[in-house]
């Protein structure tokens, strides 16, 4: 049976450091490339708009991730309230952009610690870290706290890319498995859309983080993924994904090897009409073309989404904080 690398790292008292160091990084808060540098364990705001204690806006058996995550008995997926981006298409903008609603979800260390607990006691194959970034210090002392009461499960580290490469480090051997989006091959569009500065730039040194620390292999235990590196890259109308740069240094200057995850899934959301050129659904023309640049960076690895994908990933958090995702 595979065991995770943190219960190593916790035996021989690393675990422990790790969560302090990143302690630290909140006195000036650097745990996203915004660089803030407020105070968050005094409870001052970071451009997250979040402060010291993580929030929990659900946790679930989810069995929408990739067939080799959710397995049969589903991810234990903990989906954390606020972001460092601001999407304006962002499907899960109820939580990740109503910081003053989802205050009311904070949660101690202890409590999310037992909620990872409860999630193995439900059977399911991993702790899904859902937009941990803003918490990631945060999540560290959880994690070590939960290992410290029999915690066993991998944890996948489900992130937007748009991570601190100085944070990623204190989670080598924390997390097995690494599942980023990588949303623009373009910082404008970044900017334009996310509001935040070279996306791409950004995504680029932290994926390269995440494939020095597992590698371009998955390691399975059965049919379940416990270790390695699956990208995201969801398709946006007109091309404003910019896929081919995405793909090209994917080949280019990781590996061709990585398993990636194409997702059809968009859908206009959030704020999207205000944007014209994302307040559609994708064409089947503009999904095939990414398709076809899968066979042209030999990128054979992975999986994508059946066309009519949106239709079907559509979470209401606001309706069912228990299970926002329909069975």
């Amino acid at each position: 049976m595979s065991i995770p690398s943190y219960i190593k790292l916790n035996a021989s008292g690393f675990l422990l450091e790790r969560a302090q160091k990143a302690e630290e990084i909140l006195k000036a808060c650097t745990s996203c490339p915004k660089n803030c540098l407020t105070d968050r364990t005094v409870n001052e705001l970071g451009k997250c708009l979040s402060g010291y204690l993580p929030i929990v806006s659900s946790y679930t058996a989810h069995f929408g991730e990739e067939p080799v995550l959710s397995g049969s008995n589903g991810a234990g997926n903990i989906f954390f309230g606020n972001c460092n981006l601001r999407c304006i298409f962002c499907q899960n903008s109820e939580i990740s952009q109503n910081w003053k609603e989802e205050k009311l979800n904070e949660v101690s260390s202890e409590r999310l610690a037992e909620i990872m607990l409860e999630l193995q006691n439900r059977n399911c194959h991993n702790i899904g870290l859902v937009s941990p970034t803003h918490f990631s210090a945060q999540i560290l002392k959880s994690i070590y706290l939960a290992a410290q009461k029999g915690l066993r499960l991998p944890i996948i580290y489900n992130t937007n890319g748009y991570d601190s490469v100085e944070m990623l480090k204190l989670y080598k051997d924390v997390a097995d498995i690494y599942l980023p989006d990588f949303k623009y091959g373009n910082s404008e569009y970044g900017k334009q859309l996310s509001k935040v500065d070279n996306y791409f730039e950004q995504a680029k040194l932290a994926v390269k983080e995440m494939y020095e620390q597992v590698g371009d292999e998955l390691v399975y235990q059965g049919d379940i993924v416990v270790r390695g590196l699956i990208i995201r890259h969801l398709v946006l109308p007109n091309d404003l994904s910019e896929s081919e740069k995405v793909f090209a240094f994917i080949t280019k200057e990781l590996s061709p090897k990585i398993h990636i995850s194409v997702m059809s899934q968009y859908f206009p959301s959030n704020k999207a009409e205000k944007e014209i050129l994302i307040n559609r659904t994708i064409r089947a023309s503009e999904y095939e073309r990414v398709l076809d640049l899968l066979d042209k960076y030999n990128l054979k690895n992975g999986w994508t989404q059946e066309f009519e994908s949106e239709k079907f990933y559509r979470p209401e958090f606001r309706k069912n904080r228990i299970q926002p995702f329909k069975l």
